[in-house]
């Protein structure tokens, strides 16, 4: 097997720092929604660039996958090895090389998460804004173009990379792009391989922008009795500019799953999650025009967070969404999905989604950062029940076609993967082969994370599974 004839080489490099364990390799091949495990040949532990470029090197020379590993937090199979190979566990590449206050910027090692980047953060004035919930590693943020509560403010992970070093398939080591604001100098290879899932290549250093920490800070959480009442406050929200960090939706089935692993008492109503920065001014105005949009609109329990400790609990709170939804039905898996459209579209777009749910008699709660149109439906499945899970896609094949249908897109932030990859076609058309086109260009051999985003059709008809497997 190739994987024994690689192993004496990687040990050379590595050490102890590459295993083949049992343990090792299912703890790398599972997923943290419905997926099957795919465990790795080998797990390795790079600390530094040109260990990962000499491991690419060796794989590449024996026919090996390689496949970049951070938290394990994505939601599609991105770091599933689902054509065997190496795992690179990019964790011990967590520094923080530099910080250019004067310029908001940072240089740091993919490895580290964001909660430990902005506690290195904290007396600098400045912080790191992407939040995607999860305590995900920076270059896994990075593969998957990730974004989260805070982006109808700070935009996503697109907005705010400003520079890479890049390790290719072959072993080559390239920079892109610069701590220059912006630039017109050739192609935008940063934005290239932000968000290709490191089918392209892989990140061993990013170059952030940072924004400055807001002189106050104040959130709120409030109740509607319908669905249609709470997206139209987030349309109106939006369209009178009103400057939101954060506008979170969670329906009647997410607060009464918050009820019931929070042990909170929230009306078991949909309800809205709403977060302000700037002065204490701005904050003041922007709170009270908000707060008259609800009135409007029927909102009750309208409850603000001004303490830094009851903002920690109510954003805690949402963050543990997943897991809560889960205990909703205990023993589920969750087949987790999201679509982003045109703000306009919003409230249609949730009301099909639910009726789609009601139809297949499914628990599936829906919630989002709707600020931007992007919102997620989380289908609870029997493990053991195929039909339940086939019901399940039907609804996530129906969203991306919705998606599609009010010109949007069918995932804003969870990325491609292995759950989407059969969509892509639809989405892009001929585009879709464009992507292949780059992908044979940079990567000939398939090293590089196969399996995902692109068409393989080579590799799968000996396979025998089709390009949408």
């Amino acid at each position: 097997m190739p994987i024994d004839t690689a192993l004496p080489e990687l040990a050379a490099i590595l050490g102890d720092r590459i295993s083949t364990s049992r343990g090792d390799r299912e703890q790398h091949g599972a997923s943290e929604s419905y997926f099957p495990l795919t465990p790795p040949e080998a797990v390795a532990w790079p600390e530094t660039t040109a260990e990962v470029a000499a491991i690419v090197k060796i794989c590449a020379a024996h026919g090996l996958p390689v496949v970049p590993w951070g938290a394990g937090t994505s939601l599609e199979g991105q770091a599933q090895a689902v054509r065997g190979g190496v795992v690179l566990n990019m964790t011990r590449m967590d520094k923080v090389i530099e910080i250019h206050s004067e310029d908001m910027q940072a240089r740091i090692q993919p490895g580290i998460t964001r909660e430990a980047l902005n506690a290195q953060l904290r007396d600098t004035g400045l912080f790191f804004p992407i939040d995607p919930g999860a305590n995900a590693t920076l270059g896994g943020m990075a593969a998957t173009r990730a974004s989260g509560t805070t982006a109808v403010k700070y935009g996503t992970m697109r907005d705010n990379v400003l520079a890479a070093e890049v390790v290719l398939a072959d072993g080559r080591v390239i920079r892109t792009g610069s701590g220059a604001r912006k630039s017109s100098a050739g192609y935008d290879l940063t934005g290239l391989f932000v968000g290709s899932e490191a089918t392209l290549g892989i990140f061993t250093e990013l170059t952030l922008r940072l924004h400055g920490q807001p002189e106050a800070v104040t959130a709120a959480v409030c109740a509607f009795d319908s669905l249609a009442a709470a997206v139209e406050t987030v349309i109106a929200t939006i369209q009178m500019g009103i400057d939101v960090a954060r506008i979170e939706f969670v329906d009647e089935a997410t607060a009464a799953a918050f009820n019931q692993s929070a042990g909170t008492d929230l009306p078991e109503k949909p309800h809205l999650m709403v977060e302000f920065h700037g002065t204490p001014a701005a904050v003041k105005e922007q709170a009270e025009r908000f707060g008259e949009i609800v009135t409007e609109m029927g909102g009750a329990d309208f409850a603000w967070a001004e303490r830094p400790e009851d903002r920690t609990r109510l954003w805690k709170m949402r963050h543990g969404a997943y897991p809560a939804c889960l205990a909703l039905r205990p023993g589920s898996m969750a087949v987790v999905t999201d679509i982003c459209v045109p703000i306009s579209r919003l409230a249609e777009a949730v009301a099909e989604t639910r009726a789609d749910i009601a139809e297949a008699g499914l628990i599936g709660p829906i919630l989002g950062h709707v600020g931007d149109g992007n919102f997620h439906a989380i289908l609870l499945v029997d493990r053991e029940d195929p039909e339940e899970l086939s019901r399940a896609k039907w609804i996530a094949a129906r969203l991306a076609a919705r998606a599609h249908r009010f010109g949007g897109t069918m995932t804003g932030e969870h990325g491609v993967g292995i759950g989407k990859r059969g969509l892509m076609a639809d989405e892009h058309g001929a585009g879709w082969q464009v992507m292949a086109a780059i992908k044979q260009a940079l990567d000939p051999l398939g090293v590089l994370n196969p399996g995902k985003i692109v068409p393989e059709p080579a590799v799968e008809a000996e396979a025998g599974i089709g390009a949408g497997a």
